[in-house]
Formats: structure tokens, sequence, C-alpha cells
């Protein structure tokens, strides 16, 4: 993210707090997407209208040159399907609010997730510590962004490791925290921010979007995600969320 800015603002984008940053980025892919958007929905139109050019002119079309024109229509696919990553990532994140029990939808979450554990023999363990105060989130979304942080960490210890997702609230009980950590080889110290970039991964056959698909749920909430290396060893995600504002006049 860091470079994409420098590259689009020079020296200023220095000066940015890390939520314009995140905002003028997103509104760099969304232009980026559209950009491209326009020239790839005319090479899509004129390689139908070459390949009806060639029917005409050649009823039995060289293997040859079917095989190019196969390769040509699956580049184009993949590069509208990068496209829609892109407004995806830019597109703001629609929120349906309702009341959400955190500890209940984290265990949903480390259920899910236990028989990949399994396979790696790593030992995924949940501790809630009550009182927890209730949420009002889009529980799917929230779902989503502990999943990312979850698969995130069973990757980093491999096998046979521990991660632990441990939820808690503060004393005034007006936040959520959400701790998933883990016993791999934690972070880089000068990688810990990069870690949230778009397309940012360690891993070969990462897509490296999970983090900053999470990061934007939870700025979406209002809340935030920070990345840390522990003293024992391995890395902590650390998730906060603002618990949902009692009505006054309900008590």
């Amino acid at each position: 993210m860091e470079k994409l800015l420098a590259d689009a603002f020079g020296q200023d984008g220095e000066y940015l707090t890390h939520e314009q940053k995140h905002r003028l980025l997103s509104r760099l892919l969304g232009r980026m997407a559209h950009e491209i958007r326009n020239p790839l929905s005319s090479l899509h139109v004129h390689v139908q209208l070459l390949e009806e050019d060639l029917a005409r002119l050649q009823p039995a079309t060289p293997a040859g040159t079917v095989s190019r024109l196969e390769i040509i229509h699956g580049e184009l696919h993949r590069l509208d399907n990068i496209v829609k990553h892109f407004l995806r990532l830019a597109r703001p994140t629609d929120l349906d609010p309702a009341p959400v029990d955190i500890g209940r939808l984290a265990g949903h979450v480390c259920e899910l997730l236990r028989p990949e554990a399994d396979a790696q023999s790593t030992e995924l363990s949940l501790e809630v510590r009550p009182p927890i105060p209730v949420l009002l989130a889009d529980g799917s979304q929230i779902v989503q962004a502990l999943v990312n942080l979850v698969i995130n960490a069973l990757q980093a210890v491999e096998q046979r490791g521990r991660v632990e997702v441990l939820v808690s609230a503060t004393p005034t009980q007006d936040e959520v925290f959400i701790e998933v950590r883990d016993t791999g080889p934690g972070i880089a110290p000068d990688r810990l921010s990069a870690v949230f970039e778009p397309y940012y991964t360690t891993k070969e056959q990462g897509s490296g979007l999970g983090l900053w698909i999470t990061q934007q749920i939870l700025s979406a909430h209002r809340g935030a995600l920070r990345a840390a290396n522990r003293p024992e060893g391995g890395a902590a995600f650390t998730l906060r969320l603002p618990a949902a504002r009692k009505d006054p006049a309900s008590g």
C-alpha cells in the first residue's frame, strides 16, 4: 500500500493517517478497475467479432487458431476477475447489523475449523472470559473476519502447533476483544503493518486478501485490528469491536 500511495502522491503520502491511506487506496483501486474495465469490454467484443470473421472466411478453423482464441478468452476472464476483486476492495462494506453473542459466534468458528486443525495435529482452543456484552454487528461478516484470522493462524503454525482464541471485554463493558494467538514463527517487525496491505502474502498459494478484507470489515464496524508478536513466540491478532449502545430510556 505504501508503494502505491508513494507512486501516486509522492512525499505527501507520508503525512496521511492510516485511515486516510486506506480511503485513498480504495479510491485508487476503484479508479483503476473502471479504467481497465472499458478496454477489457472492448476486447471481449472484438475477439467475438474476430471469431465470426474467421468462421466466414474459413469454416474449419485450424486447431492452433482455436487454441489461441481459447487462451485469449481465458486470460480475458482472468482479468475480469481481477477487476471484480479491485471493485470489491474499493466498495464500502455494507452491514446488516443485529444483536450478536460474540462468544457463541467464536465457538461456531472454532468448531467449523476444528477438522482442519486436527488434520495438521494443531490444538485449537477457545476461552471466553465473561461477562461479554452484546454486540450490534453483522454476524456473517464477523464470522468471515474470524475465519480469516483463524485460518491465517493455522497456516502459520503448520504442524503440531497451537492456536488460541480469547474473547474478553473491557471492565466498562463498552468494547469487546477477540485475540487469535498462534505458536508460529511470528511476523518480521518491519512487516507488521504490511500484513494488512492488499495482495501481501508470504504463502506460495495465498491471495493476500484475507487480512485486508478482515480489516475492512472491522473498519465498517467502527472497530480495529492489530497485529503483534508475542514475547513467548508466535503472532497475535487482536480484533476490537464496540459493544451495543444501551438506550438510556431502557434503564
